[in-house]
């Protein structure tokens, strides 16, 4: 990892503010509305906890668009990000250093934050279970791809990516199981998973393997609407298309769920489409008021915590700030009583913003 004063040149603000409003939602927003549930017990704030869950198995919810949200953002900085390298490369060759080293420490970070690295015990170790490592798979296959194949060659990769993982799950066989279907327990996905990962396999009904498929087709995504916004000039035309594609997204996501449903937990290529085409009107949404609109002066803490993602990730994860709030604020749960929880999960959440805030102010950026 780097620390610079130097954000990437010529990257939208409005994809630093969109990946700070996913990272909101991933390092606050869940555990926040959870504990306000707990204390609250009303119709709404149950609402609003169920929404920032997953579901069981089939169906969706706000909180499922969080995960390919993050790789959507990766995928839509890598024109940016890759073309000032690509016209300085020797050779083709000479840019996987940068894109392995990438990968391997997002592995790593991945490791600790949920790979269980850090209890040093390698019966608890799990080789492939956290979005950083998601993103890494996803990161690899677009960056070579934007490397190596044209734009039209890039599309069809995105379609065979679905095609092949959807062929797959529908009709491939199960020792011992018979045909798969898309059930827990009973995926091909989940089947190779445990087969190739053994005793280090996740443990959960996730599935992360073969499921490369779908988050190299989720990052292709946000490349394809990288590549947009970096090929047009500023306009509300831009932010029409993005919408459009948004929408016909989600209409193919509705149509092919019919016979291939959404699952987020083995990321079906139904759930491709829909997370897809959502994060493509996210996105619009963000361009057109940031750099459309001009309105940034209420995104600034969006922009903090977005300029060092990563670090507010893996911090979040490995550091429980709530805990550490309550070392503080333990003299209010008298007064709060069953809000408690929901003062201490915003406390935290403080602590983590203000450090942030500090790296922000003081322009140090961790990069990877």
């Amino acid at each position: 990892m780097t620390k610079t004063g130097d954000i990437a040149p010529k990257r939208l603000l409005s994809i630093d503010i969109l990946r700070g409003f996913d990272m909101l939602m991933i390092i606050f927003a869940d555990h926040f509305f959870y504990n306000l549930n707990e204390g609250v017990q009303s119709g709404a704030t149950q609402l609003l906890a169920e929404q920032f869950s997953h579901p069981d198995w089939f169906g969706f919810h706000f909180y499922d668009i969080i995960m390919p949200l993050f790789l959507f953002v990766v995928g839509a900085v890598i024109p940016f990000s890759m073309d000032k390298r690509i016209r300085e490369a020797n050779t083709k060759a000479s840019l996987y250093p940068h894109i392995i080293r990438r990968f391997i420490i997002l592995f790593i970070l991945g490791w600790i934050v949920q790979g269980n690295l850090l209890h040093f015990d390698i019966d608890q170790f799990k080789v492939f279970s956290n979005t950083l490592q998601a993103i890494a798979v996803g990161y690899l296959f677009s960056c070579m791809a934007y490397i190596h194949l044209g734009k039209k060659a890039r599309y069809v990769l995105f379609s065979l990516c679905l095609v092949i993982y959807t062929l797959v799950l529908e009709f491939a066989h199960v020792p011992g199981i018979g045909s798969s279907e898309l059930m827990p327990n009973k995926n091909i996905a989940l089947y190779i998973d445990q087969l190739i990962f053994g005793r280090f396999d996740d443990g959960y009904q996730y599935t992360w393997l073969l499921t490369g498929l779908g988050f190299t087709a989720t990052t292709l995504s946000g490349l394809f609407a990288g590549e947009l916004l970096k090929s047009r000039p500023q306009s509300n035309r831009t932010t029409y298309i993005l919408t459009l594609i948004g929408i016909i997204g989600i209409l193919l996501a509705l149509v092919l769920d019919l016979w291939h449903p959404i699952v987020k937990k083995i990321w079906t290529s139904s759930f491709v489409l829909l997370s897809s085409g959502i994060c493509f009107i996210l996105l619009a949404l963000f361009y057109w008021i940031v750099d459309i609109k001009g309105y940034i002066k209420w995104s600034f803490p969006l922009k903090v915590i977005g300029t060092n993602a990563i670090t507010a990730y893996v911090l979040s994860h490995v550091i429980h700030f709530p805990t550490i709030a309550k070392q503080l604020l333990f003299g209010l749960e008298q007064y709060t009583g069953p809000l408690y929880e929901a003062l201490t999960s915003l406390g935290g959440f403080l602590m983590l913003y203000l450090l942030l805030w500090y790296m922000y102010k003081n322009k140090t950026f961790i990069k990877i």
